[in-house]
């Protein structure tokens, strides 16, 4: 069965986790679970995620929190809340973190797979007419695989390294503006953000060295420019 799409689920009650796992894998969707909120923002962090599933009350992070760190990277990867809770204020603050629905324990599990089906097809239809592959000087890069093939071979891109390479495809020789580029890839431009991208960019530039006609560029006092061959339009696909 081809996999629909890779769901990250963070549940602390093993049970109900397994439930919702085997049931999200029967529909052939895969499957990233986690029993705590810290582990569920590594497993964001190293994998492709579609959209992410959290339990408001976990251990060592609870979900408005991974929520939160979330939406500090990506601000259209869907997210629901599924949860005991069912306060207003506790709705209010999860819609406030930028969740995109809210479902409360016990649930109907055809309830919450026509939710994902209705949430996946409205991001697929976000991205579907911009160009996922970008081929430019001697380099290959496959957004949704993670991958940058070069001269030194394959490297396996981390996420947020690959969705601030895509920016850059995008928009080749051209000079951006920092809070341009923090907007789009983090969704808000704030000075922590900021020193993040610094790290990411350091990343970049070490990934593209082995060939010397691609340069992500600071220009002073003004943002970034990604200089590519002339004649190349940065867009494989």
């Amino acid at each position: 069965m081809e996999t629909k799409a890779r769901i990250l689920l963070a549940e602390d009650d093993d049970h109900l986790c397994d439930l919702i796992k085997d049931a999200l894998e029967d529909e052939g969707y895969e499957v990233t679970a986690c029993a705590d909120g810290q582990s569920a923002i590594d497993q964001f962090d190293k994998h492709k995620i579609d959209l992410c599933l959290l339990d408001i009350m976990m251990p060592v992070k609870d979900g408005f929190t991974v929520a939160k760190k979330i939406r500090q990277q990506s601000d259209v990867i869907p997210i629901l809340f599924i949860s005991t809770k069912a306060m207003m204020e506790d709705k209010v603050e999860g819609y406030r973190l930028g969740a995109d629905d809210y479902i409360v324990k016990p649930f109907n599990m055809k309830e919450l797979l026509l939710k994902l089906d209705v949430f996946l097809r409205r991001t697929k239809k976000m991205f579907s007419d911009t160009p996922q592959e970008f081929r430019f000087g001697q380099f290959w890069f496959q957004y949704t695989a993670l991958h940058l093939q070069g001269p030194e071979g394959m490297l396996s891109l981390k996420q947020k390294e690959a969705d601030l390479l895509r920016f850059f495809c995008l928009h080749p020789n051209r000079i951006l503006k920092r809070e341009e580029i923090l907007l789009a890839v983090w969704g808000k431009d704030d000075y922590f953000l900021g020193r993040s991208m610094d790290v990411f960019m350091s990343k970049l530039r070490k990934y593209l060295r082995a060939d010397t006609s691609v340069v992500l560029e600071t220009i002073h006092g003004m943002g970034y420019r990604f200089s590519i061959p002339e004649g190349t339009s940065g867009h494989a696909k």
